[in-house]
């Protein structure tokens, strides 16, 4: 399976393997499972794992861990018929002790009717870079039946973080008081200021990736967001069925220009340019993770400005009612967020950041920009006509 593709899941009960390779430094990984009602857990008890591996509805237990010709494999199992109706999906996610997911090689989720044994779902993933803890996939209701997604979003901050993410109370462990410094002569270097979150505004709108400490590896962009007022009937229907795309205009220093959209099918590439890459394409509304692209600062020098915005694919007319929140997260520094104010236009794309490169330092400039197009124009003319771009486009589909 690709990236945010799913499939029906047909069975009542199924197993959920999480493998990879074994191998000398390769890291410990454990699998767990988050039982959310509206996106989040209901308590501390909806989080199965090697610690508390069986839900109290009996609907999800953690198998623990087997070994077989060089695959580790941690198994969850899920009956789907005992999962109470205030669920509506079961997170499926891992944590990495002792390094990286980039240092897992070979992994996968895969899942199986506990009946028969038939593989209804697999998904591999292939560009865990220094995340700690991983959502691979997803069971979810939709129209009264079970489906799966393969999600494969990644968290730097490991398992607390994920946890703290969906509703879960995580205890920072208490430090131990230092022991009293021994009298010295020569005066004590002050510890290194460490960055810290960065939200950006109208008033400070610009910050620079260097002082965050994304200088190097990947940068995760992400926009997430939700409907502010509550529909009945038809509007009901709207928020569920919102499709958002997360885009990418860039201009290289080598002169080419382009763009990264699901439209089209130009997903991108972070080992080749563009040195971009979009995630798989949310078409449900469905995915609690938002939509993501990545961005490679490894090349930061082929960069000369890149503009990420957002279009309506269809759900909408206008970003009027919707609340949404952009975050950039760099491998190895803070992040830096934003919210966007109240659409009051009918707008169907909406500029986000310009990042641009200023002296081999990227620069983050929230824009927060909502454009009208005018009739007949597209969003991504519409976008490339405000900035300047000065591309051809023509008529493209998912």
């Amino acid at each position: 399976m690709a990236k945010g593709s799913n499939v029906g899941v047909p069975a009542t009960a199924v197993r959920v393997e999480l493998g990879r390779r074994s191998g000398p430094g390769v890291p410990d990984v454990d699998a767990s499972a988050l039982l959310l009602a509206s996106g989040k857990v209901r308590s501390d008890a909806d989080f199965v794992f090697y610690n508390q591996p069986t839900h109290a509805s009996g609907a999800v237990r953690h198998e623990g861990r087997s070994t077989s010709g060089g695959t580790v494999t941690d198994t969850l199992f899920v009956d789907l018929a005992r999962v109470e109706p205030a669920i509506e999906r079961v997170v499926l996610a891992a944590s990495a002790d002792g390094g990286v997911f980039g240092q897992v090689p070979g992994l996968y989720v895969r899942v199986v009717d506990a009946a028969y044994g038939a593989e209804l779902a697999r998904y591999e993933s292939a560009d865990a870079m220094v995340e700690t803890a991983f959502v691979l996939g997803e069971l979810y209701r939709r129209q009264g039946a079970w489906k799966f997604r393969a999600v494969g979003q990644g968290y730097d901050s490991g398992l607390a973080g994920l946890a703290r993410d969906y509703g879960i109370t995580v205890d920072e462990p208490r430090r131990a008081a230092p022991p009293a410094a021994a009298p010295s002569a020569t005066p004590t270097r002050a510890a290194p200021v460490r960055p810290t979150k960065v939200t950006l505004t109208k008033a400070a709108p610009t910050v620079s990736l260097a002082k965050q400490g994304g200088t190097s590896g990947a940068l995760r962009v992400n926009l997430n967001w939700e409907v502010l007022k509550q529909f009945g009937g038809r509007g009901s229907r709207r928020a569920r069925s919102l499709d958002l795309d997360l885009c990418a205009l860039y201009e290289l220093t080598d002169g080419r220009k382009g763009v990264v959209q699901a439209l089209g099918n130009a997903f991108g590439a972070l080992g080749e340019a563009p040195y971009i890459h979009l995630d798989g394409d949310d078409r449900s509304g469905g995915l609690t993770a938002g939509e993501n692209l990545t961005i490679n600062l490894d090349r930061t020098d082929a960069f000369r400005r890149i503009l990420v915005f957002v279009t309506i694919y269809e759900g909408a007319r206008s970003f009027a009612d919707l609340h949404a929140t952009v975050t950039l997260q760099p491998a190895h520094g803070a992040p830096i967020d934003f919210s966007l104010d109240e659409c009051t236009v009918p707008s169907t794309v909406c500029a986000l950041a310009l990042l641009t490169n200023d002296g081999g330092d990227l620069t983050v400039q929230r824009e927060a920009r909502y454009l009208v197009p005018d009739r007949g124009v597209s969003p991504q003319r519409t976008v490339d006509r405000a900035y300047g771009w000065g591309m051809n486009w023509t008529r493209g589909r998912k």
